[in-house]
């Protein structure tokens, strides 16, 4: 049973019989805004790039985006570039797994992004999400519906985080604007 999250909602990510989950897939998702035009209506294609930001103590020590698809110590790996988004018609269009069980105690917090290489703005998508998925059953445990868009390129979406001996998700939905992760830092540092 998936748990529609709200901005700011945290959900354990320990399993209902109490054991816990082993890996994750972070999917997001996004298709073009259409537009009403002349000739009726259209829709452009739209690149984001959804990016794992891994932070030890609220440093940061590791991404995962297109450009770098697997972690330095191998727990995190992204599945590839998308460049038009809308190819799922609702199913996720870039994902990044997260091997729970590898990532090394020193990570605290893994924190996901979206933004819009090519600059173009959150007025431009509709439809857009993350959402956490059990990959050894490919249930979903957890989704974050983003609402509206605007004059911005870029989401801070959500963050996984340790929680004791478990791991907890929390969503954000923090608008920013950068074409890179790096360009992000100083809106994610408040989150951690």
């Amino acid at each position: 049973m998936s748990v529609n999250l709200s901005k700011g909602q945290a959900i354990s990510l320990e399993k209902n019989d109490g054991g816990t989950l082993t890996a994750v897939r972070m999917g997001l998702g996004w298709q073009a805004a259409k537009r009403r035009g002349l000739f009726g209506s259209r829709t452009k294609e739209i690149d984001l790039d959804a990016s794992a930001v891994l932070f030890a103590e609220k440093q940061p020590v590791d991404v995962v985006f297109f450009r770098h698809l697997v972690s330095d110590d191998g727990s995190v790996r992204h599945t590839g570039d998308n460049l038009v988004g809308g190819v799922g018609q609702g199913g996720d269009d870039e994902a990044i797994l997260v091997d729970l069980q590898r990532v090394p105690v020193h990570i605290d917090q893994i924190v996901f992004t979206v933004n819009s290489f090519t600059g173009q703005t959150f007025q431009e998508v509709e439809n857009a999400f993350c959402r956490l998925v059990d990959e050894s059953n490919g249930q979903e445990l957890a989704r974050y519906t983003l609402a509206g868009g605007g004059e911005y390129t870029a989401q801070i979406m959500a963050k996984v985080h340790r929680a004791g001996s478990g791991w907890t998700m929390t969503a954000l939905g923090t608008a920013a604007n950068g074409r890179t992760f790096q360009d992000l830092m100083p809106a994610i540092l408040p989150h951690l």
